[in-house]
């Protein structure tokens, strides 16, 4: 399909602003090519993998210390997560709550938390490098031999650290072990049921294939860390809002070594509303899109730094919320076609039904029965899918900002609970969106039923038709 799809956009009869068009449809559909290309080997290869890692019963200087970072969030969602913590079946371990508040009220009960449950209490003077900085300030006084690092709203069971630390122990050059994090408030709306499966899809498949890779990045909880990795690197990034996967970029390039542990040791909140869930986005689009900057400044300065299967892990992870751009101008394609007749997509009939259908029927095959084998259902993937669609202005502005670096705001907590209507006004680039594509598939009907009939406005009419459905999502998912 795309050798046909290359061929015909070349030997296209386009006008200057057809031809321009075209090329960025044609990029759109390499940029999701690429991605689907390696979700499909990911799949592949967790079914061949069976390979065991190496362990070893931890010794008296296995000391652990639990950091539980903390930024004005509801006094039970900390307790909870500080109670798990201190539950948790190890011996050698110290738990500590990181109050970074600036509000006295969140201060208090940080303090009254803490010394109820037994944790220690680490506070600091400012918010200098947000959830990286307070972090990278405790880690320089601490002595414990790992880390491990739970966001306020996680609750680990308590077998976490006799299953991943005998792993730590076994390899020297292990720098952290990344492990899930599923949702369990799925049944509060339809958001954070949805916001479940699609963490399901990356934990599920990608994670595992970048942990073959060697090119598993830290998501920032549920995770520990070899103290010593860490400050190798001079500690946590600071100057993205993922400080996670900068700093594992950070690793990989010193030649540490990570893990993915396809087991959940940890339970979570899911972003409940579609305003805490563009949020989410939002940063971690932003984060990434910082990193794409310091990911080119690292290949053409020192391209010895990764290995060649690690730099095309990264630079997957580091490109993937522009797919945003890639669905504006898939979506561009049919409205501009209908209304203004620019055509930005070439190719023949027989040639469209002999590439693109069987394309498109081998993907969706491989998406929706890799993830059926995981007792997923195809109608809970197709609302991923839509839920995808409706972030892209979210995706777009994310990734222009993180790119041109103009990001003022930095790291920002996802709001917690309270599942509810968000204002239509709040939601405008959605309705815009969803009207534009209303308005060309009504168009495109009276084109076809009153004034012309070819292929070509059929098929625009018909992804238009599918573009509005998936749009039409967001009355479903803005519903208490």
């Amino acid at each position: 399909y795309l050798a046909i799809r290359i061929y015909y956009t070349i030997n296209a009869p386009f006008s200057t602003i057809e031809f321009i068009l075209g090329f960025f449809f044609l990029c759109s559909e390499v940029f999701i090519l690429y991605h689907s290309f390696f979700f499909f080997i990911d799949i592949l290869r967790e079914a061949l993998y069976d390979a065991e890692p190496k362990r070893k019963e931890p010794g008296k200087d296995a000391s652990v210390a639990i950091l539980v970072p903390a930024r004005h969030e509801p006094r039970e969602v900390v307790e909870n997560t500080l109670l798990t913590c201190i539950n948790i079946a190890y011996e050698n371990k110290t738990v500590y709550l990181l109050d970074d508040s600036s509000i006295e009220k969140f201060k208090q009960e940080a303090r009254e938390v803490s010394k109820k449950l037994g944790a220690k209490i680490f506070t600091r003077v400012g918010n200098r490098g947000a959830k990286a900085g307070i972090v990278n300030d405790i880690l320089k006084t601490l002595k414990e031999k790992y880390v491990v690092i739970f966001d306020a709203d996680q609750n680990p069971m308590p077998n976490f650290l006799r299953t991943l630390v005998p792993l730590m122990e076994g390899d020297d050059k292990l720098a952290f072990i990344q492990t899930p994090q599923f949702y369990s408030n799925g049944d509060a709306s339809p958001v954070a049921m949805t916001s479940h499966n699609q963490q399901a899809i990356f934990y599920e498949y990608i994670c595992l294939g970048k942990s073959l890779n060697h090119a598993m990045f830290c998501c920032g909880t549920n995770v520990i860390f070899r103290r010593e990795a860490l400050q190798d690197v001079g500690y946590f990034d600071e100057d993205t809002v993922t400080e996670d996967i900068a700093t594992s970029l950070r690793l990989h390039a010193k030649g540490w070594k990570s893990m993915f542990l396809y087991k959940a040791y940890t339970f979570g909140m899911a972003p409940e509303d579609l305003a805490s869930y563009f949020k989410q986005q939002n940063r971690w689009a932003l984060g990434t899109s910082q990193l794409l900057r310091k990911f080119i400044h690292l290949f053409f300065t020192n391209i010895k730094a990764l290995k060649p299967i690690q730099w095309i892990e990264y630079s997957i992870s580091t490109t993937y919320y522009f797919i945003g751009w890639a669905y504006f101008f898939l979506m561009a394609g049919p409205v501009m076609y209908i209304f203004f007749n620019i055509n930005s997509y070439n190719i023949d009939p027989l040639s469209y039904v002999f590439t693109f259908i069987p394309f498109l029927v081998l993907s969706n095959i491989v998406f929706f029965q890799g993830m059926a084998r995981k007792s997923y259902t195809r109608l809970n993937m197709l609302k991923v899918q839509m839920l995808t669609a409706l972030s892209m202005p979210v995706y777009l502005s994310a990734t222009v900002i993180g790119v041109l670096n103009l990001d003022k705001k930095g790291f920002q907590v996802t709001p917690k609970g309270g599942a509810t209507n968000v204002p239509l006004k709040a939601l405008w680039p959605q309705l815009l969106l969803f009207s534009i594509v209303i308005v060309t598939l009504l168009w495109g009907t009276i084109r076809i039923v009153f004034f012309e009939f070819d292929y070509m406005l059929v098929i625009n009419v018909i992804w238009t038709t599918l573009q509005a459905f998936m749009l039409s999502g967001l009355f479903y998912f803005n519903k208490k």
